[in-house]
């Protein structure tokens, strides 16, 4: 299989930055093996378009992937209650 690459938006990243630190450790993990594996076992399609998200604990990553550009787009991380508002 092909590498992708990751690319985190700034939104997302700001995101990201405003967790705990034992989470963004978790979740950076998690979004750095998309670049390996974009739909890893446990990812789960959402409706209404072309993106995916994933778990760490009470967070989610909500993300897009582009195959013919081998790119991961993550576009949302945040608690489950606020992420896909």
């Amino acid at each position: 299989m092909a590498s992708y690459s990751v690319l985190i938006k700034a939104s997302a990243a700001k995101e990201l930055e405003d967790l705990p630190q034992k989470e963004i450790r978790r979740i950076s993990r998690k979004v750095q093996r998309l670049g390996k594996e974009p739909r890893p076992p446990g990812c789960e399609k959402l409706t209404g378009g072309n993106r995916y998200r994933i778990r760490q604990g009470d967070y989610r990553v909500v993300y897009s992937v582009d195959d013919a550009r081998a790119e991961v787009i993550v576009f949302k991380v945040g608690h489950r209650r606020d992420v896909y508002r």
